[in-house]
C-alpha cells in the first residue's frame, strides 16, 4: 500500500486516483507536471508513457516519486500496522 504525506495528513492510496487529486488541488495536468518536470531535469518519460504505465500499473516508482516531488509531496513506505 502506498501513502502521500503532507503536513501530517497521510492517505492510503490507489497511485492513479491519487496522482488525479494532487493534480486538481495543484491546478495543473499532468501533461503540464511532466513537461515542467522534464525541465527541470527530471528523468521522466513522455506523457503518454507516463499514462500507459499508469492506467496498466506499471509505473517506475522513480517516476511517482520524481512527479510528487514536483508538486511538493513526498511518498512514505512504512511497516504494516498490527
Amino acid at each position: 500500500m502506498f501513502f502521500i504525506q503532507n503536513e501530517a495528513t497521510i492517505l492510503a492510496m490507489d497511485i492513479r486516483q491519487e496522482l488525479k487529486i494532487l493534480l486538481v488541488k495543484n491546478g495543473t495536468s499532468m501533461r503540464k507536471v511532466i513537461l515542467a518536470t522534464r525541465n527541470c531535469g527530471y528523468d521522466i518519460p513522455n506523457e503518454s508513457t507516463v499514462s500507459a504505465e499508469l492506467i496498466n500499473n506499471r509505473i517506475r516508482f522513480q517516476t511517482v516519486s520524481d512527479i510528487l516531488d514536483y508538486l511538493g509531496y513526498e511518498l512514505v513506505i512504512r511497516e504494516k500496522r498490527k
